[in-house]
């Protein structure tokens, strides 16, 4: 067997199963799943109907680069949403549809990481699991970047030491971040980008939230926009990885792409086709239709400012709660330890939310997820309304 699996820790959903094990919640409360970042909201029917429509390609073995239409759909969705000409994003050898980001996000490190040179892997802390188990698959280790409070929970690239930049190979950023949803700026962009050229790593950019925000005037900008805009019109050594699960409503189409540096995609491909994972064919599909809609995107955000809302305005006079920038995440501190905190909410309220300690690593002898807890306002308006009168009871009750 590999031996780099014995590293792999558990899932947090794992921990968080053992951690309510043998607990009781009360029977007359509707349980309500705040935990896992699963959206609820209905895939829309136009999305649907393209995939009941193209069951014939069932028939067909897809290849690994896709349809080109939906390669140039998808680089004509990038042109427009970040603002880059249409000239500067090659359909052809800048885009590579993928089985949903999670899957690309483990497989661009097996890509990458040559593991024969002490190679180290960057990632935000807290962070998608993901990252982390990548790199250690990879023979990669991993750096913990904290991502705290005083740094307005955003990564700060001047507290890596240059003995880590030097050994890196890859980075990764998530912006808006998961669990905080904050969002990098042009300047955060444009320091990993002069860092990236100083030291040659590939900056890989986790962007599944970018269509997820509270201002329609103030979206998201993307790594691909900042560089176009530094003037980086090759993309040199950046990724970006988008996908239709939040977008859209649609986890379990399993649709994304990966897009930017040519040789960086080239390369992937190669890997990715004796990897064996080509979208298929009634996907592609479906997910042409699903890029080229923005109705629906728009509605799907209206849905979760609402939430956002009204779950805020139950609670603000009894902790300190604010709206994040971006995603479906509320990242709220809490007063109890972490995992104390969620364990008694489940028990006393039949809430489940996620210890951010979960989500994290000790680095620089703190767990920058301690003392928080992940709300994923993924349930329906009634049941986050709901859950948001619960945990004021229970807070006004446990923090007294």
């Amino acid at each position: 067997m590999n031996p780099h699996l014995q590293l792999l820790h558990p899932y947090p959903f794992e921990k968080l199963a053992t951690l309510k094990q043998g607990i009781a919640p009360p029977a007359d409360k509707v349980h309500i799943a705040l935990s896992i970042g699963e959206p609820k909201h209905a895939t829309p029917p136009f999305i649907q109907e393209a995939l009941v429509r193209h069951l014939q390609g069932l028939t067909q073995y897809p290849t690994t680069k896709g349809l080109p239409e939906l390669r140039q759909t998808m680089a004509d969705w990038i042109s427009r949403r970040f603002a880059i000409p249409a000239e500067y994003i090659d359909a052809d050898t800048q885009v590579l549809p993928v089985n949903g980001t999670r899957e690309a996000l483990f497989a661009i490190v097996q890509a990458v990481i040559d593991p024969r040179d002490k190679p180290v892997v960057i990632m935000p802390n807290p962070f998608y699991q993901i990252y982390e188990g990548a790199a250690l698959l990879a023979g990669a280790e991993p750096y913990y970047l904290n991502t705290l409070e005083a740094d307005g929970y955003l990564p700060n690239f001047d507290s890596v030491p240059e003995a880590i930049w030097r050994r890196c190979q890859l980075i990764f950023i998530c912006s808006p971040g998961n669990p905080t949803g904050t969002v990098l700026t042009q300047a955060h962009h444009e320091k990993l980008l002069e860092l990236a050229a100083r030291y040659d790593f590939v900056i890989a950019s986790d962007e599944c939230y970018t269509e997820l925000y509270g201002d329609e005037a103030l979206p998201p900008r993307g790594l691909l926009q900042s560089a176009y805009q530094a003037g980086l019109i090759d993309f040199k050594n950046c990724l970006i990885f988008q996908s239709l699960s939040k977008r859209s409503n649609a986890p379990g189409l399993r649709s994304g792409f990966v897009a930017g540096d040519a040789e960086i995609v080239r390369q992937f491909l190669k890997y990715r086709t004796y990897h064996g994972c080509p979208m298929p064919v009634t996907t592609q599909y479906a997910s042409i239709a699903a890029w080229r809609d923005e109705t629906h995107v728009q509605q799907n955000r209206q849905l979760y400012r609402d939430k956002f809302t009204a779950f805020i305005e139950i609670l603000q006079d009894v902790c300190e709660i604010s709206r994040p920038p971006a995603s479906f995440y509320i990242w709220l501190k809490t007063s109890l330890p972490d995992t104390e905190f969620a364990l008694q909410l489940f028990a006393q309220q039949n809430i489940t939310v996620l210890p951010g300690s979960y989500l994290s690593r000790d680095s620089d002898g703190i767990n920058p997820g301690a003392n928080h807890v992940r709300i994923a306002l993924v349930a329906s308006l009634e049941e986050c309304v709901e859950a948001a009168q619960r945990i004021k009871t229970f807070l006004n009750e446990n923090t007294a």
